[in-house]
């Protein structure tokens, strides 16, 4: 076996902008302000911009993004915040650990984001709020979710931390909710190189809020207004991010490329269910996922071939252990429980080139024809 393709390679995009990583390290070790500082300012407003937000706060990390945005508009104990059933579990982790309750939905089972219709059916008088996330990088049908949420008195937080760049309807993912989390986890499609996220909002209120939350309930040293936390997002990350923001876009379209290129050579192929698109949505792949009833055995092959996969997600969240004590078991989700047990991650990275992609379709091909 000579090819080895691996599940995820930073190497190529790294390589391409070191010495600005390199100088921006530099930069924040030299100035010796390693919190708060001028970078994470800057940060802030050019993800801001790019994001078409008002506002964006940075934060240590995905999770705690989420967090923060459920206690910014006071979710918490006795409060039931609807989630997708097909998520990673951070989404419904962030609802548990407010203290509220994560009440799941189905995903529509094609696009894989949560599905519009079975929303509704979840809402009880508990209900405060909707997480729709952009699943694999794919905007989710935010005209009907941001009506449901309008006709039910719902807030809308988007879980934004797959699709940097997407949009519905022209609109960006992240500028739909009332407030919205993101994750810059170093796989992520704008990756730091540790731990990092942002929250982005319009409105003035809850970023203020924020901004306390993430620093002790802060604003002014040794003044603490509110019960705050320790979740900032640090200056060297910061830096790192500002220098990845100027190339997401060519990143994004080198996805999108990809997946074409497998969109073109895998259709018709098999049992292969390939994504789809929804009309009004952009799909920036942060992963480009197949379905087949043959994933464990196609899964198999293509390693011992050189390539790797991953899967995206084995457990839904509903049957983890984690959330046994809710009480679903097996069969209450059948979509989102479905896709689990099918689908499969192929290679999705800037730098990858035409002659692997050509490989791993013509790979795909042999164990389904030969």
């Amino acid at each position: 076996m000579n090819k080895h393709i691996p599940f995820l390679n930073l190497q190529p995009a790294h390589t391409l902008i070191r010495d600005e990583m390199v100088k921006a390290f530099e930069t924040v070790y030299d100035s010796n302000w390693f919190v708060l500082g001028d970078n994470l300012k800057q940060f802030e407003k050019e993800y801001a911009k790019f994001n078409n937000t008002k506002y964006a706060i940075g934060v240590s990390n995905g999770l705690d993004a989420l967090f923060l945005s459920l206690k910014a508009l006071n979710i918490g104990n006795g409060d039931e915040v609807i989630v997708p059933a097909n998520t990673y579990i951070a989404t419904a982790l962030a609802v548990s650990n407010a203290g509220a309750m994560p009440v799941f939905s189905e995903p529509d089972i094609h696009t894989y984001n949560i599905d519009p219709q079975k929303i509704e059916a979840a809402i009880t008088p508990n209900t405060k709020a909707i997480i729709p996330v952009h699943l694999y990088g794919q905007a989710c049908d935010m005209s009907q979710i941001s009506e449901i949420a309008s006709k039910h008195n719902l807030f809308i937080i988007e879980d934004n931390a797959q699709a940097h760049g997407a949009a519905f309807k022209n609109k960006p993912t992240g500028a739909w909710g009332n407030i919205n989390a993101t994750s810059f986890y170093p796989g992520k499609n704008l990756g730091a190189l540790g731990d990092g996220g942002a929250i982005t909002t319009n409105d003035e209120t809850l970023a203020v809020k924020v901004s306390m939350l993430r620093n002790y309930g802060s604003v002014k040293k040794y003044n603490n207004e509110i019960p705050g936390f320790n979740m900032r997002l640090d200056e060297c990350q910061a830096a790192f991010l500002l220098v990845k923001l100027k190339y997401l876009a060519g990143w994004t379209l080198s996805r999108q490329q990809i997946a074409s290129m497998y969109n073109e050579g895998l259709r018709g192929i098999g049992d292969l269910v390939l994504p789809a698109n929804h009309p009004d949505a952009t799909h920036v792949y942060h992963l480009y996922v197949i379905r087949t009833e043959k994933r464990e055995e196609l899964s198999k092959y293509l390693l011992e071939m050189g390539i790797e996969t991953l899967i995206h997600y084995p457990i839904p969240p509903h049957l983890q252990k984690a959330y046994n004590y809710i009480g679903y078991k097996p069969g209450d989700f059948p979509i989102a429980e479905k896709i689990a047990e099918t689908c499969l991650s192929l290679p999705v990275w800037p730098g990858l080139e035409k002659n692997d992609v050509d490989f791993i379709i013509e790979t795909i091909n042999h164990f389904f024809y030969d």
